[in-house]
């Protein structure tokens, strides 16, 4: 069984309003927001990040797509070493 860790974020109330989000959707945005960040920066993989965004991961992998974020990390020199290991 999983444990969970509650983190508290003190926001305005006229912030809340300008937002126009109801708090489980401003905590889902954020759990989004977060996930995609901390992935961007690979500090959590994709599936772990998934698990943040409370995403599958095929959800999670159609949101980066849709922001334009590429689903691998992988740069041109990482590919190359991948594929002289196969050779």
């Amino acid at each position: 069984m999983k444990t969970l860790t509650s983190i508290t974020i003190d926001i305005p109330s006229d912030l809340l309003l300008a937002i126009n989000a109801d708090e489980i959707e401003l905590k889902q945005n954020i759990k989004i927001s977060l996930a995609i960040h901390l992935y961007q920066q690979e500090k959590l993989t994709i599936g772990k990040a998934a698990q943040l965004a409370g995403l599958s991961r095929l959800e999670f992998d159609k949101l980066l797509s849709n922001n334009r974020i590429p689903i691998s990390l992988l740069n041109k020199q990482d590919i190359e070493k991948d594929a002289e290991k196969l050779l």
